[in-house]
């Protein structure tokens, strides 16, 4: 079971072959973003829009937090323990791996912000963990076949975007993970600029990093600015082929300006 709220939208089309898991930024909900999922009209794409697990303290609005981000005087806590965050989608994607049969390649991101950098360091950890069960699997030597016969083929997720959400660590992996990343993101001076080394760091952890740059503050609010996305997700969704299939950029909505 999913052990947050959560908005579910299967896809237009009828055929669910890919899933688009949404995470929202800091003091917000899964509400705005399951509005977001339902808009997008992806072909072939149910989305899973997930509310962060805390709230925020001392606020009596709905506002949420994927992990403690506030010191006791109600700043900013620079170095985040993301913990929670990364427990919470473990347990939402082994939900729908095991039980829901969704394979992880067909499992996509997308976050904002603070959801961004959950995106990206959940699927590190998960890619860690596919590595090492790959590896516990290599003993296992069938001499006839010449094969490894009960080798795990490590397992990534089909790709990730993330607009203004950088790791939260500097990664450390044996081998890069291959989920195509596209990193959005607003240079200097807004607010929501990225350190120096964040795409440096990301282009570490992940084999395929493509970055845009994109002006003003927050969510992309336009159809231009939703573009690159949308040119990424027609790259790296699944298709199931059906006749008469459309491309992912027809009919693309632009989202509410109350998305955060």
């Amino acid at each position: 079971m999913i052990p947050v709220p959560f908005v579910y939208n299967p896809s237009d089309d009828g055929t669910d072959e890919n899933l688009l898991i949404l995470l929202h930024g800091l003091g917000d909900t899964q509400v705005p973003f399951g509005k977001l999922g339902r808009q997008l009209h992806l072909p072939q794409t149910a989305t899973l829009a997930l509310r962060a697990p805390e709230q925020i303290p001392f606020l009596y609005e709905q506002a949420f937090q994927w992990y403690t981000s506030f010191d006791p005087l109600g700043e900013l806590i620079d170095r985040p323990n993301p913990t929670p965050a990364l427990d919470l989608m473990s347990k939402v994607v082994e939900h729908l791996t095991k039980d829901c049969r969704w394979p992880p390649h067909r499992i996509h991101l997308f976050g904002f912000a603070q959801g961004g950098s959950v995106a990206a360091e959940f699927a590190l950890k998960y890619w860690r963990s596919e590595l090492s069960l790959h590896q516990k699997s290599l003993p296992s030597f069938d001499a006839n076949s010449g094969s490894d016969a009960n080798e795990h083929a490590p397992r990534a997720f089909g790709s990730i975007v993330s607009v203004s959400g950088p790791l939260l660590s500097y990664p450390t992996l044996s081998r890069p993970c291959p989920t195509p990343f596209l990193i959005l993101h607003r240079p200097p001076p807004a607010e929501s600029a990225l350190a120096p080394d964040a795409v440096t760091a990301l282009r570490k952890g992940f084999t395929k990093v493509e970055e845009v740059k994109m002006k003003g503050e927050g969510m992309p609010r336009s159809k231009e600015e939703f573009e690159p996305i949308m040119r990424f997700w027609s790259e790296h969704l699944g298709r199931r082929q059906i006749e008469g299939l459309y491309e992912v950029m027809s009919g693309m909505a632009v989202p509410p300006h109350e998305v955060r």
